[in-house]
């Protein structure tokens, strides 16, 4: 019997905001790389997972939700997601099979018939529709004339996602793994803890609050091997009125959102961590380079 050659190579993730990427992306990994929420334009990076196997690496690449932004915040999102369409060995379009088949949705199509890697499409919760309401959604993407595979999937209770996997991988090119086979991401534990730090203000606060919110690390210190890892953070707003919001009733929110992101941080590290935070306001931050290009330097790791 003939040993199949290992194959390893890059599939981006892209689809509308809120479309599920990062679940499946976590899914996929076995790994809490992303942060998930149900707010839209929780990814702001590409984010990388890796997923090591018989058949060989995959360097999954978890994209922005693509959307139309006035800030220079979002452009810059905006622009992550192009460049992964351009540069993927592989693309793989996630759909919202509960959301109606809009103008964004004709845009994301227009974006992908540019592309000339193999395409995917994975219309994703489809534990929260009737079956036979899917099958529209499909047809209009086999319409499109240039995807290789629609699959039907839920990322969050796998459904589909093994199946879908498989069809990537079977697009990927021969090759060797590019990462070390114990690595499930290449970002750094302090952007990772600034993302989980985010994901609890994005859990916990109004709806208005997530697009201007980010959050930066600004001590990260260890007490020696073994010992407590000491975390401070600064939560970003716009306004005061914001950040009144986020420390809450006698510093009650702020509480909360550090105690959750604490002990998630303990899980995920492996070690007992103090965690303070602090909320501060600057001013249009998503215009400011400088706050934009110390964000950017947190994501770190090898993007290619």
């Amino acid at each position: 019997m003939t040993q199949m050659s290992p194959r390893c190579g890059t599939v981006a993730l892209v689809g509308r905001p809120n479309a599920g990427k990062s679940t499946l992306l976590n899914r996929w990994v076995a790994e809490k790389v992303a942060i998930v929420s149900d707010k839209p334009q929780t990814t702001r990076h590409r984010l990388i997972g890796i997923v090591n196997g018989g058949r060989g690496q995959m360097v999954l690449w978890d994209t922005p939700g693509i959307h139309r932004g006035k800030h220079r915040l979002n452009r810059r999102m905006m622009q992550e997601t192009l460049d992964s369409l351009n540069a993927a060995d592989v693309v793989c379009l996630l759909a919202d099979a509960t959301a109606s088949h809009g103008s964004g949705d004709e845009y994301v199509i227009e974006l992908l018939s540019k592309v000339e890697a193999p395409r995917l499409v994975a219309v994703n919760k489809i534990d929260r529709v009737n079956k036979r309401g899917l099958l529209p959604r499909m047809e209009r993407y086999a319409e499109a004339g240039f995807f290789d595979e629609i699959v039907p999937i839920s990322a969050l209770d796998g459904d589909g996602a093994e199946v879908l996997i498989d069809l990537l991988w079977d697009r990927l090119p021969e090759g060797g793994a590019r990462f070390d086979r114990d690595m499930f991401t290449v970002h750094p534990e302090r952007f990772l803890a600034a993302e989980w730090v985010r994901e609890q203000v994005l859990a916990r606060t109004r709806d208005e609050l997530p697009y201007s919110t980010a959050v930066l690390i600004e001590r990260w210190q260890e007490d020696g091997p073994g010992g407590i890892l000491h975390i401070e953070g600064s939560i970003l707003v716009e306004r005061d009125g914001q950040r009144r919001i986020v420390i809450g009733s006698g510093g009650s929110m702020i509480k909360a959102i550090s105690t959750d992101a604490r002990l998630g941080l303990e899980e995920l590290l492996d070690r007992r961590i103090y965690l303070r935070l602090e909320v501060r306001c600057e001013d249009n931050w998503r215009e400011r380079k400088t706050v934009l290009a110390r964000l950017e330097s947190e994501v770190g790791g090898d993007l290619d």
